[in-house]
Protein backbone atom coordinates (compact mmCIF):
# COMPACT_ATOMS: atom_id res chain seq x y z
CA UNK A 1 0.00 0.00 0.00
CA UNK A 2 1.48 3.29 -1.06
CA UNK A 3 1.01 6.36 1.12
CA UNK A 4 -1.50 4.88 3.57
CA UNK A 5 -3.44 7.15 5.87
CA UNK A 6 -3.02 6.83 9.64
CA UNK A 7 -6.50 5.29 9.82
CA UNK A 8 -5.51 2.60 7.29
CA UNK A 9 -2.34 1.88 9.22
CA UNK A 10 -4.33 1.57 12.45
CA UNK A 11 -6.84 -0.78 10.82
CA UNK A 12 -4.00 -3.04 9.70
CA UNK A 13 -2.50 -2.96 13.18
CA UNK A 14 -5.91 -3.80 14.70
CA UNK A 15 -6.25 -6.77 12.31
CA UNK A 16 -2.81 -8.03 13.31
CA UNK A 17 -3.66 -7.58 17.01
CA UNK A 18 -6.70 -9.84 16.55
CA UNK A 19 -4.44 -12.50 15.01
CA UNK A 20 -1.83 -12.14 17.77
CA UNK A 21 -4.45 -12.46 20.53
CA UNK A 22 -5.89 -15.58 18.88
CA UNK A 23 -2.39 -17.10 18.72
CA UNK A 24 -1.76 -16.20 22.37
CA UNK A 25 -4.99 -18.03 23.21
CA UNK A 26 -3.75 -21.12 21.37
CA UNK A 27 -0.39 -20.90 23.15
CA UNK A 28 -2.14 -20.48 26.49
CA UNK A 29 -4.10 -23.71 26.01
CA UNK A 30 -0.81 -25.61 25.62
CA UNK A 31 0.78 -23.78 28.56
CA UNK A 32 -2.15 -24.83 30.75
CA UNK A 33 -1.69 -28.42 29.58
CA UNK A 34 2.02 -28.22 30.40
CA UNK A 35 1.16 -26.91 33.87
CA UNK A 36 -0.96 -29.99 34.45
CA UNK A 37 1.88 -32.29 33.42
CA UNK A 38 4.83 -30.78 35.26
CA UNK A 39 5.81 -32.32 38.56
CA UNK A 40 7.09 -29.32 40.55
CA UNK A 41 7.56 -25.54 40.58
CA UNK A 42 11.11 -25.81 39.26
CA UNK A 43 9.81 -27.64 36.19
CA UNK A 44 7.30 -24.83 35.67
CA UNK A 45 9.95 -22.10 35.94
CA UNK A 46 12.44 -24.04 33.74
CA UNK A 47 15.01 -21.26 33.20
CA UNK A 48 16.99 -23.35 30.70
CA UNK A 49 13.85 -23.83 28.61
CA UNK A 50 13.08 -20.10 28.81
CA UNK A 51 16.51 -19.26 27.42
CA UNK A 52 16.15 -21.89 24.68
CA UNK A 53 12.82 -20.33 23.65
CA UNK A 54 14.38 -16.85 23.66
CA UNK A 55 17.25 -18.04 21.45
CA UNK A 56 14.75 -19.70 19.09
CA UNK A 57 12.50 -16.64 18.75
CA UNK A 58 15.47 -14.31 18.26
CA UNK A 59 16.47 -16.50 15.31
CA UNK A 60 12.90 -16.51 14.01
CA UNK A 61 12.84 -12.72 14.31
CA UNK A 62 15.88 -12.42 12.10
CA UNK A 63 14.24 -14.69 9.51
CA UNK A 64 11.06 -12.57 9.61
CA UNK A 65 12.83 -9.22 9.39
CA UNK A 66 11.69 -8.30 12.91
CA UNK A 67 13.77 -6.67 15.59
CA UNK A 68 15.32 -9.44 17.71
CA UNK A 69 15.33 -7.06 20.69
CA UNK A 70 11.60 -6.32 20.38
CA UNK A 71 10.81 -10.02 19.95
CA UNK A 72 12.95 -10.97 22.94
CA UNK A 73 11.41 -8.30 25.15
CA UNK A 74 7.90 -9.31 24.09
CA UNK A 75 8.58 -12.99 24.67
CA UNK A 76 10.18 -12.42 28.07
CA UNK A 77 7.06 -10.53 29.19
CA UNK A 78 4.76 -13.18 27.70
CA UNK A 79 6.73 -16.07 29.19
CA UNK A 80 6.71 -14.41 32.61
CA UNK A 81 2.92 -14.05 32.47
CA UNK A 82 2.52 -17.63 31.25
CA UNK A 83 4.79 -18.93 34.04
CA UNK A 84 2.51 -17.21 36.56
CA UNK A 85 -0.51 -18.85 34.92
CA UNK A 86 1.22 -22.21 34.73
CA UNK A 87 2.19 -22.02 38.42
CA UNK A 88 -1.44 -21.33 39.28
CA UNK A 89 -2.57 -24.33 37.20
CA UNK A 90 0.15 -26.53 38.68
CA UNK A 91 -0.69 -25.52 42.26
CA UNK A 92 -4.43 -26.00 41.69
CA UNK A 93 -3.69 -29.51 40.43
CA UNK A 94 -1.47 -30.23 43.44
CA UNK A 95 -4.20 -29.06 45.85
CA UNK A 96 -6.55 -31.80 44.68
Amino acid sequence: MQNPTIDEVRRHIDDIDREIVALIGRRQAWVVEAGRLKTDRAAVRAPDRVEAVIAKVRSLAADAGASAEVVESTYRAMISAFIDLELHVHEARADR
